[in-house]
């Protein structure tokens, strides 16, 4: 599909400039929303002893924290539209660094759940959908490319978080490594003061100032009329074009939007589990715990070459217009690599899975939100990023609970890994041909838009020129009046010959 055009915004992005600090800024945002729960995992069979409980139990820890990030979606976009992406950012990092500060004082499982589940979440939340949302603003030719960039500070996090979540529980303890990690949540409110607001905000000002205007005057015009309480029906109507202003529900009218929404909810249920116990599952099998935490650095240092090379790779002519393919075979091969997985049995096995998920997922989270804002265009993609991760938390929350619950059954790994990898395989498939079905519709929908363009054009010049042919044979001038009295004087003389 066409990128967006240009008149979505209402002004013309940079694609440069103080852009890239902003990119700089929401890859540190974006890094630690869509890490911390990946790397969280380091602490689990430590957590679990502690408390003594299940696989299943301790990995809704990381569900809850994913859930709410995700679930948090529609109050971050709401929050965005009435205050902008920078202090909402800011907030969440505050929130970030309360809730694992608070973790480091729990005392039981469902304290351990409210602190980093909710609290640490949500925080989370009110930093990756701002983040996101604001490169939409910065950047329009070179979005791929910016997306990719600020992706890349998942794997630049995950390379360094895992390795040092290790070192820290080492010297200080998982109640300390909170305390720490609290602290180092703090960035985010940095990061987020990079979002210098962009965009046409003195016309927005006249605008409400002018419909300010026109509602004190029509209050004034009607005061006086029978009128003048409004019904129950429009007062409902009211209040649901104030809640349209923040969220736009007319979305799911949107067959491509519909469609992205069904294929990613079914994606996320086997998209995180992987990672969540991919460290857990090494550690079965017999593999020392560096090793063990070494395994996501790899998978990270693949990935961060892979978010900003498919980025690249989406911004060319060749891909961009079809850019929804390249993101369904990303999902189809994440989900082979999961079904493949079960056949490493060895440590050299489990670092070249760790290096094609590193890719594969590279890849995904790369046109995750670009694939979305093609769909929707910039000015509806607040609204819509909203709208499609409240509804992908119910998957995300399930998801490593049911590898959990597999694990806990079957007592192995391999079916946790096969769970996901069909799912993904299925989702992505789905994708394809549903957009296959999208793009031919479209089509179809644009030329029938042409031929009515074109059908009232041809009526109206084949009728234009019938007026100005009887106008010139009605319209005598003053030049032609020899010409008509010559002619009626044929007429006469043929019309003597004929009666004699």
């Amino acid at each position: 599909m066409s990128p967006p055009v240009l008149s979505d915004l209402g002004y013309v992005p940079p694609d440069g400039g103080w852009g890239w600090a902003v990119v700089f800024g929401a890859s540190i945002s974006i890094g630690f929303a869509f890490t911390f729960p990946k790397a969280f995992t380091i602490y689990f069979k430590e957590i679990q002893a502690f408390f003594n409980i299940s696989y299943s139990q301790i990995a809704w820890t990381t569900s809850i924290m994913c859930a709410t990030t995700y679930g948090g979606g529609p109050i971050s976009s709401i929050l965005v539209n009435r205050y902008g992406s920078r202090p909402v950012v800011m907030f969440g990092g505050l929130l970030c660094g309360v809730g694992m500060i608070s973790a480091a004082f729990c005392t039981s499982i469902l304290q351990l759940y409210i602190c980093v589940g909710f609290i640490t979440g949500f925080g989370l939340a009110l930093n990756l959908q701002p983040s996101v949302i604001i490169i939409g603003k910065y950047f329009l030719k070179r979005r791929p490319i910016a997306n990719g960039l600020a992706m890349a500070g998942s794997p630049v996090m995950l390379c360094t978080l895992a390795p040092l979540n290790q070192f820290l529980f080492d010297n200080f303890g998982w109640r300390g490594s909170f305390l720490i990690l609290g602290a180092i949540l703090l960035n985010c409110c940095v990061a987020g003061a990079l979002f210098r607001p962009i965009g046409p905000g003195t016309a927005l000002v006249k605008t409400q100032v002018t419909e300010e205007g026109k509602d004190a005057l029509k209050g004034k015009i009607t005061e006086d009329s029978p009128m003048e309480n409004k019904t129950e029906e429009e007062g409902e109507k009211d209040c649901f074009e104030k809640v349209n202003q923040y969220l736009d529900f007319s979305l799911f009218k949107h067959r491509g939007f519909l469609i992205y929404l069904i294929g990613n909810v079914l994606m996320f249920l086997g998209f995180f589990a992987p990672i969540v116990f991919l460290a857990p599952y090494a550690k079965h099998t017999g593999i020392d715990e560096y090793s063990a935490a070494f395994l996501l650095s790899i998978l990270a240092i693949v990935d961060m070459v892979a978010r900003p090379t498919t980025g690249i790779i989406a911004n060319s002519k060749w891909v961009r217009p079809r850019i929804q393919y390249f993101f369904s075979f990303a999902i189809a091969f994440n989900g082979a690599c999961h079904l493949l997985c079960p056949l490493a049995s060895s440590y050299t096995g489990l670092v070249v899975y760790s290096s094609f998920f590193g890719l594969a997922f590279g890849m995904v989270c790369a046109m995750l939100f670009e694939t979305l804002m093609d769909l929707v265009g910039a000015a509806r993609f607040t609204s819509a990023v909203g709208l499609v991760t409240i509804a992908e938390c119910c998957t995300i929350l399930l998801g490593p609970p049911i590898g959990g619950i597999l694990i806990d059954t079957f007592g192995d790994y391999k079916y946790m890994f096969i769970k996901c990898g069909a799912v993904m395989v299925l989702a992505g498939t789905f994708l394809f041909i549903m957009n296959y079905y999208n793009y031919r519709m479209l089509a179809k929908e644009e030329k029938e838009r042409k031929a009515k363009e074109e059908a009232p054009k041809s009526v109206r010049t084949e009728n234009e020129g019938k007026k100005i042919w009887n106008k010139d044979s009605t319209q005598d001038g003053p030049e032609l009046e020899p010409l008509r009295e010559k002619g009626e004087g044929l007429k006469k003389e043929m019309n003597g010959t004929n009666e004699v």
